[in-house]
């Protein structure tokens, strides 16, 4: 009988320390638990700071200044109006390839990876920090954007990301003592191209 417990032991001591082995040897990528950064791009500057959910999803939310522009852009340069007006933004994403780059010893450093999200912006008619050209009014916007993106980090901290989809934008109602504008839906295409630095 001791002889039968003594070996149950050994056995079970072997198992454990085979199956802690193949943990370590078989890791599994992961989002990073928390990052914080902020990036530039043609249509504006933001912060943001994204929070690990699980293995392959994160949630991130991001606060800047987006550009606006008129038609005056395309069609009319004499005419041209621009500035920055606010934006806030949730985005949950899911880094679908992580373990593959891993496996194939590719940089996952701060979720450098291929991505698909929701983006879900914000933008309050509170403000504009500077103005080209005529006054205008910029009207609350809710923007929803399904999304697939790229992200890659180089050094540790300098990142690039480029994101494409098509979405739906909600201009809401306005009303004052001049005017007063419907609410409209608009088809809604987001296509950018940031540098970034993450701490």
């Amino acid at each position: 009988m001791k002889k039968l417990f003594f070996i149950a032991c050994i056995s079970l001591v072997s198992l454990f320390s085979l199956k802690a082995q193949e943990q370590v040897n078989s890791s599994t990528a992961s989002v990073e638990k928390s990052i914080f950064g902020v990036q530039t791009g043609f249509l504006g500057v933001w912060g943001n700071y994204e929070l690990g959910l699980s293995n392959s999803i994160s949630l991130r939310t991001e606060v800047g200044l987006d550009i606006y522009f008129d038609e005056g852009l395309l069609f009319d340069q004499d005419n041209l109006t621009f500035g920055l007006t606010p934006v806030i933004t949730l985005e949950p994403r899911w880094y679908y390839n992580l373990q593959k780059r891993l496996q194939k010893n590719k940089n996952i450093t701060k979720n450098s990876g291929n991505f698909l999200s929701l983006e879900t912006s914000y933008n309050p008619n509170l403000f504009t920090v500077f103005t080209i050209g005529e006054e205008v009014e910029i009207r609350d916007q809710l923007t929803i954007i399904p999304t697939w993106g790229i992200r890659r980090t180089y050094w540790d901290h300098f990142t690039l990301e480029a994101a494409t989809g098509l979405g739906l934008m909600h201009i809401f109602e306005t009303k004052d003592n001049r005017i007063r504008l419907e609410a409209e839906n608009i088809i809604a295409l987001k296509l950018y191209f940031r540098l970034g630095y993450t701490f």
